[in-house]
C-alpha cells in the first residue's frame, strides 16, 4: 500500500494546492507538512482534519485497502 503521507501529497498536487496553503489550513509550518508527506502513519485526529481540508476521505482509502487485503484467497 502507498504510504498515507504520499496519498496526501498526491491529493494536494491533484488539487493544484500549494504546500504553503496546506500548512496554513493545518496551522503547521511548511517543514512539518513536508515531514508529514514522508510518514507511513499519522494520528487519526490529524487525518480527519486533512480529510476535511482536502475534501477527500482518507479513512475510506485505508478501509478499502484493509478490505482488499482480507478478501478470501489472499
Amino acid at each position: 500500500m502507498t504510504p498515507i503521507g504520499q496519498l496526501i501529497k498526491d491529493e494536494l498536487q491533484a488539487q493544484e494546492r500549494t504546500v504553503s496553503w496546506f500548512a496554513r489550513k493545518l496551522h503547521l509550518d511548511r517543514s512539518n507538512v513536508y515531514r508529514l508527506f514522508q510518514k507511513n502513519s499519522i494520528d487519526t485526529d490529524l487525518l480527519s482534519r486533512i480529510s476535511l481540508i482536502l475534501g477527500r476521505d482518507f479513512f475510506e482509502i485505508l478501509s478499502d485497502n484493509i478490505k482488499e487485503r482480507t478478501k478470501p484467497g489472499l
